[in-house]
């Protein structure tokens, strides 16, 4: 990755969110029904303020809108709406169904496509369909009311779009300078006939001053009829200009009439444009001035018909402002373009090329202002009353205070960060922006993220949950990167997060070792659903499991501090005696894997050739989980590939490691090779010796088990026909499931049971290519399992990449494999659907369809990792 344009410039000095990063699509596509701006008294989190109240409430904690551009403090919002002159609302915001609504869990109900985006966001843009007939809220809510044992009822399912009576309405940023945005809504009428369009850029405050004393009510005032200011004392002073149009003004404001039944705090409240516009009522403040305005402009446009509107946010005063608006488009629009033509290398098939491009993109517009103060959510802020809460959610967690840009794994169904796909995300965000990767990476490790016992948050329905520990995979991996194209290693971040990650390593062992035997707990660890029953709550009589994964991963977070110590090493010799400690805890996880208790049972079924988890009964009997599930096959990420000629200065690691081994040979005895390198001086650290890894491939790459057309399950076919059921305190069954979930553990709106997931497909495909590098082309196994055909590991690597590129990828149909039947119609016929890319949570097992949140680009956008990878063997 070499890049030398003017894009590249702008990164170069934007870190942090600042400079050409200060503004950005850092609004959250929906602020309603989120654990911040619940202030029930018993957690009803989805009701409290849900899609219906969302356009009256002024929110406490943050704001959404369709498409929208902010500034990294989140003071002024900037986004479009929209009205067909037949819905009952306007379309400020994206509808979607709650957790309790939808038959799979929350889901939203829009077709909206993050286009693209550069780095910096100098430019970027966004597509929202959007029907002429009456939006279908009300079917979409009825229609879903089936069983899980159904497929979701979709927008594309009524006759929303019937005939293609719809507008395509792109909304584009290009920035001038720092402080100087240009906005771009242009309506197509896609239909067959004219048909009426509204469109309204809306300019707002978030609500910092009803919470806050010190801050005053901002004020938003018209100062002719194509421009007005802005006044705050938090940003000094806006001009806004905008190109013909009515302007529309009203407060950010409760409307305590309509949601409460009391009295208004102010006469023009934040519902006020939306009825002026939608029912005629004088709801807008004829004195032209308030906290929140619009820009109203009405259409006929006939059918293929397309118009634009300008708006134009700018720290100084211009008399011009439309003189450069469309050349600044064309040179931003340029640059963002040579951004990923020097990013994504050309000799890439231009099909994959487009893949990566909008998977980064999407990535990009998924970042969001976050802002959450436990200790405040609990116990209200100065001045205020205090909450009447029963459930006190994340009681533990009052030091947590977060108000930052974030990388979230999906605006609308996920709009709040989660730890481990925050790490995922990074090591796509390290391709286009090393800068910001590292810079979320440390965040999370901050104090005020942390917990003071080396917890790391989870998320916000429960921030003592408990995701995988890859953080440090995923700090190493950046640093690696960035290494790479640099030339030259970033130590300061790396000693930084490795002192923090030395705090939740302790977290660790402390609290999910409790026996002190190398062996872990964790609970579900993400992974929802994918045990027999749910891990956090196990059936009464079990007194503990030793879980295959979390042991794993502990095993992996070992390597990667051993990797990282020995990194440091090279400048700071202290780093040497801890890389010791890490080398022999690996060695300890990686005996107790196979030696537990004293009947030294295995988590290693030398039968069935597969790690399972293994529970003990209150009477001391043990027991495997026969599951041929993720959990077995996460082993293979406990594996890291080092060089000698590190070795060579570090005679106190040498001197220490040496003595481990001469001490316990039978520790180091089960990991392999870890004595000796191969012909290119590699030493090999890994859980698995040879024939287990050997074995469990033959299951992995077995297409009536893991191994599908695209992609590795996350449950073995093998479990459709033979269901594995563990009678212990009731009957407790698991099935293999290839799509959306049957039972609603853990809200019923994901499946571990058999569907595709990307990030767990990366890691697999990440390790066999370590793997590679020791063994290299000499080892080769069947791939299908029972083919014939030999591959080696790299070759099988790619080949897995290219089952998983399968699903980005038109099928004979001409439509992509992740779309459902229903899609048929548009996404395969209609020309302006056909290469617009959604980004799905999971895939189904058995035909690839999209599954979960539709646009969780977060680690979905690791495809354009696999697709640079594959394609880089390639001469």
């Amino acid at each position: 990755m070499v890049q030398k344009g003017k894009e590249a410039q702008r990164l170069a000095v934007s870190n942090n969110n600042d400079n050409w990063k200060k503004w950005g699509p850092y609004l959250a596509e929906r602020q309603w029904g989120t654990v911040r701006e619940d202030y029930s008294e018993h957690g009803d989190t989805w009701e409290f303020i849900d899609h219906e109240k969302a356009r009256s409430n002024a929110y406490r904690w943050g704001e959404e809108g369709i498409g929208g551009f902010t500034d990294s403090r989140e003071i002024l919002c900037l986004a479009p709406a929209f009205w067909n002159g037949k819905d009952t609302i306007l379309k400020e915001r994206l509808f979607g169904l709650t957790n309790n609504q939808g038959n799979h869990g929350e889901d939203v109900k829009e077709l909206y496509f993050h286009q693209v985006s550069s780095p910096t966001h100098s430019y970027s843009k966004y597509l929202y369909k959007y029907p002429h007939n009456a939006f279908p809220y009300g079917e979409l809510v009825r229609k879903n009311q089936i069983g899980r044992d159904q497929f979701e009822y979709e927008l594309l399912d009524t006759d929303a779009f019937k005939n293609n009576a719809y507008f395509d309405c792109y909304i584009e940023y290009a920035k001038a300078d720092i402080d100087d945005i240009l906005m771009k809504v242009t309506i197509v009428n896609r239909g067959n006939d004219a048909a009426d369009i509204h469109v309204l850029p809306h300019l707002w405050f978030r609500n910092f001053w009803k919470h806050n004393k010190r801050h005053t009510r901002p004020k938003i005032k018209s100062t002719s009829n194509s421009s007005s200011l802005t006044k705050s004392k938090r940003n000094g002073n806006y001009y806004f200009y905008n190109d013909g149009g009515v302007q529309l003004f009203c407060e950010n404001e409760t409307n305590n009439k309509r949601i409460y039944n009391f009295k208004n705090d102010v006469p023009y409240v934040k519902d006020g444009i939306n009825d002026h516009v939608v029912n005629g009522k004088p709801t807008v403040n004829p004195s032209e001035n308030g906290s929140k305005m619009a820009i109203w402009h009405k259409f006929k446009l006939k059918a293929g018909e397309q118009k634009s509107i300008r708006v134009r946010l700018r720290k100084t005063k211009t008399e011009h402002p439309w003189d450069d608006f469309d050349s600044i488009f064309h040179d931003r629009i340029t640059e963002c373009e040579e951004f990923y033509n020097e990013t994504i290398n050309s000799k890439i098939p231009e099909t994959h090329q487009a893949i990566a491009k909008s998977a980064f993109s999407g990535l990009l517009w998924t970042k969001q202002f976050y802002y959450n103060d436990v200790f405040k959510w609990l116990f209200g802020g100065p001045g205020e009353s205090k909450p009447n809460r029963q459930d006190m959610r994340n009681y533990n967690w009052q030091h947590l205070t977060n108000r930052d840009i974030i990388s979230m794994p999906d605006k609308w169904e996920y709009p709040w960060y989660a730890a481990w796909d925050l790490a995922f995300h990074m090591a796509s965000f390290v391709e286009i922006d090393p800068a910001f990767a590292k810079e979320q990476l440390l965040l999370v490790l901050k104090e005020n993220y942390m917990h003071p016992n080396g917890q790391i948050p989870a998320y916000e329905w429960n921030f003592s949950d408990v995701n995988p520990p890859v953080h440090s995979y995923a700090v190493w991996n950046v640093y690696d990167k960035d290494k790479t194209y640099k030339g030259k290693g970033d130590t300061e971040f790396l000693e930084k997060a490795f002192q923090k990650l030395l705090m939740n390593f302790t977290w660790w062992v402390n609290q999910k070792d409790k026996n002190g035997i190398d062996l872990f707990e964790g609970g579900f660890l993400g992974l929802d659903n994918i045990g027999v029953f749910d891990r956090n709550h196990m059936p009464p009589g079990i007194k503990r499991m030793q879980q295959a994964d979390a042991t794993s991963w502990m095993a992996m977070f070992t390597l990667n501090m051993l990797r990282m110590s020995l990194e440091l090493s090279k400048t700071n010799k202290i780093y040497e005696e801890v890389s010791a400690k890490f080398f022999r805890h690996f060695l300890n996880i990686a005996w107790a894997m196979h030696h537990i208790g004293k009947k030294d049972i295995s988590l290693w079924d030398d039968q069935d050739n597969f790690y399972y988890d293994v529970v003990e009964m209150a009477n001391g009997a043990t027991d495997r989980l026969k599951v041929r599930s993720l959990v077995g096959v996460i082993p293979m990420f406990a594996v890291e590939i080092i060089h000698k000629d590190l070795f060579e200065d570090l005679k106190d690691f040498k001197y220490r490691a040496n003595k481990i081994i001469e001490t316990r040979p039978d520790l180091a005895s089960l990991i392999t090779n870890i004595d000796k390198t191969n012909e290119e001086g590699n030493y090999l650290f890994a859980i698995m010796r040879g024939f287990r890894l050997e074995h469990l491939l033959k299951r992995l790459l077995d297409e009536e088990e893991f191994l599908s057309d695209f992609g590795i399950r996350s449950l073995s076919k093998y479990h459709e026909k033979h269901p594995f059921v563990f009678r212990h305190h009731g009957h407790h069954q698991i099935q293999y499931e290839s799509g959306e979930s049957r039972s609603n553990m853990f809200g019923g709106n994901s499946n571990w049971r058999g569907p595709i997931w990307i990030p767990l497909n990366y890691m697999i495909i990440q390790s066999l290519r370590k793997y590679y590098t020791y063994y290299g082309p000499a080892y080769q196994y069947e791939f299908p399992t029972g083919s014939g055909n030999k591959l080696n590991l790299k070759e099988i690597a790619n080949e897995l990449t290219k089952r998983l590129v399968k699903l980005f990828e038109a099928n004979e149909e001409g439509k992509f494999q992740y779309h459902a039947d229903n899609a048929d119609k548009h996404f395969s016929k209609d020309k302006h659907f056909k290469n617009l890319h959604l980004f799905y949570e999971f895939f189904d097992g058995d035909n690839g369809k999209g599954l979960g949140a539709s646009h969780q680009t977060g680690w979905t956008a690791l495809i354009a990792n696999l697709i640079m990878d594959m394609d880089a063997d390639k001469p």
